[in-house]
């Protein structure tokens, strides 16, 4: 759960301000709690029956034909989207480690570092399935949590800026509301846990006396205590110590000490890898499955090796080409992230449920809805903006 998005938090903070930013926060932990609890709860709403895929759940809301309609595009896109910021991260990561380390070398462009990132993932995009990866994710989650730490531990000891304003960064309106839209972005890309909740479900053994959702319930309530411990303290303290000038990234604005800058970078790295491997995971199932069920090719090692590393070659050059994380978070949180985790949980909620008309239930989940709509079409605008504006100034491939 806990992403390389909160680097972004303190930077959307400062789009937002104090009041709509602590509330867009505080709202989107309670809204995406409420949405995995959905999904939690309709895994195996059918006794004898599990829903270990989101495509399988929207297939029996929708319909077997548009269930898949809705859903694979969608979660493709937040699975590709996911890999090429995580590219842009652990490269940029890198950079900053080797720059810190040893700041009188001779700066190396920022694409080698991503292709250095890169190249980790052709490697282990070769093991077989989830339980293999779970020591690379067991050293993610441990990174994500001593980083997270490290930026706001930092912060704090860094005091507050003497310079430090709080009013908004941009000097018209209009720059102000793409910016608060952009930010909007940022916060729901942090927030994207729903996507692979079913297909982590899956792995949990489930008997009728002990059903997964227990199990699983109660590995999510963890998972949030630890997402609010990580997300609140580096969003709020990294906003009150640099305000408006804090970078995209708040381990940019930390400049020193110099050996905590680089360990949380390294951090960050190994963090990242574990993230884009389970990210990875799920789009190289639903290509092979695709590859041999539909076009009839044979599951073998060959055909394997040769989709994955087509995958993060792609993931790889497209990281390469447009290396802007803040631009990117915002425009894959709103275009993709907000329908997967805002609201299609709710949708089909009342479709399979059918709550009773103007209930609790129904109200909470329509009021989910209209948020989550309003992100989708509000936050990709400010993210393809941020892009727009950061490309006029970089010189592609350096």
């Amino acid at each position: 759960m806990v992403g390389a998005g909160m680097l972004g938090l303190p930077y959307a903070m400062a789009a937002l301000g104090w009041g709509p930013g602590v509330a867009v926060l505080v709202l989107s932990w309670i809204i995406t709690l409420y949405t995995l609890w959905q999904m939690v709860e309709m895994h195996e709403m059918i006794p004898g029956k599990r829903f270990d895929r989101y495509h399988e759940l929207a297939q029996h809301a929708f319909g077997e034909k548009l269930g898949l309609y809705i859903v694979v595009p969608q979660q493709l896109i937040v699975e590709v989207g996911v890999d090429i910021v995580y590219m842009v991260t652990g490269g940029k990561s890198l950079q900053i480690f080797h720059d810190t380390v040893c700041s009188s070398c001779k700066k190396i462009k920022t694409s080698y570092f991503i292709m250095i990132f890169a190249s980790v993932h052709f490697v282990l995009s070769h093991l077989p399935n989830f339980n293999s990866i779970a020591g690379v994710s067991l050293a993610a989650a441990v990174m994500s949590l001593s980083y997270s730490t490290m930026a706001w531990t930092a912060s704090l000891h860094k005091g507050v800026q003497p310079d430090v304003q709080y009013g908004y960064r941009a000097k018209s309106i209009a720059g102000t509301v793409f910016n608060f839209f952009s930010a909007l972005g940022n916060v729901a890309f942090a927030y994207g846990g729903p996507n692979v909740v079913l297909e982590i479900q899956a792995t949990i053994p489930s008997t009728p006396d002990k059903p997964s959702k227990g199990l699983m319930w109660r590995g999510v309530v963890v998972a949030y205590i630890v997402v609010a411990l990580c997300y609140f303290p580096v969003a709020l303290i990294g906003y009150w110590i640099f305000g408006n000038s804090v970078e995209d990234n708040i381990l940019i604005s930390l400049e020193q000490p110099a050996w905590l800058i680089a360990l949380a970078n390294m951090f960050v790295v190994v963090h990242v890898i574990g993230s884009y491997q389970i990210s990875s995971m799920l789009v190289f199932d639903m290509i092979e499955t695709e590859l041999v069920k539909k076009l009839h090719f044979k599951p073998t090692r060959t055909l394997r090796f040769i989709t994955r590393n087509i995958y993060i070659a792609f993931t790889m050059f497209i990281a390469i080409t447009f290396p802007f994380f803040g631009g990117l978070l915002s425009f894959f949180g709103g275009f993709a992230f907000a329908p997967t985790t805002y609201f299609l949980p709710c949708i089909m909620w009342l479709a399979i449920k059918k709550p009773r008309r103007f209930s609790l239930s129904w109200w909470t989940n329509w009021i989910c809805i209209v948020i989550g709509v309003l992100l989708m079409v509000l936050a990709p605008i400010g993210g393809l903006r941020q892009i727009i504006i950061q490309a006029k100034t970089y010189r592609f491939y350096s």
